[in-house]
């Protein structure tokens, strides 16, 4: 099993390593996201959907920026407007399935949720507050789900071009 496993790493070991980068620019993302939504939900009071919006949107163009210039950097010759397009609705379709994941599990870990329980008698334990709790897990979930989405998706079609 192992042997097998790498032989499989050895013979894809350039998709790892862009994998591995396209998970730092992801962090670096998710960095941005998670700052920003707390940052207008907490300090400047926007409402959860619109502030995720917004957190996400920045992310994105991060995340635009840095796979161009050093995940993909053959794809540079691309035109960069139809590259930032395609790669704006792979994220475009990502924000919709992260605002899904994102609902669905802020529901479930906050107080009302079925998940409320377990959620709060964590954030108390970590000197958390329940809503802080749940507003970061849900956006942890999301993003983690999402990752993959936009990997398979921005490679196979938005930066398809390298070999």
């Amino acid at each position: 099993m192992i042997a097998r496993l790498a032989t499989l790493v050895r013979a894809n070991q350039k998709e790892l390593i862009r994998f591995l980068k396209f998970s730092a620019v992801g962090t670096l993302g998710a960095v941005i996201d998670f700052g920003l939504l707390n940052l207008l939900v907490q300090l400047a009071g926007f409402p959860e959907d619109i502030a995720k919006a917004c957190s996400f949107t920045a992310a994105v163009i991060s995340n635009f920026v840095w796979n161009r210039l050093w995940v993909y950097p053959e794809t540079r010759g691309e035109p960069l407007r139809k590259q930032f397009v395609q790669f704006a609705v792979v994220n475009v379709a990502g924000l919709i399935i992260n605002m899904t994941i994102f609902k669905v599990s802020f529901w479930l870990l906050g107080e009302g949720g079925l998940l409320a329980g377990p959620a709060g008698g964590l954030a108390l334990a970590i000197g958390m507050s329940h809503f802080v709790l749940a507003l970061n897990g849900a956006n942890a979930i999301a993003t983690g789900v999402v990752l993959f989405w936009n990997f398979i998706v921005n490679r196979f079609w938005t930066f398809r071009h390298i070999r």
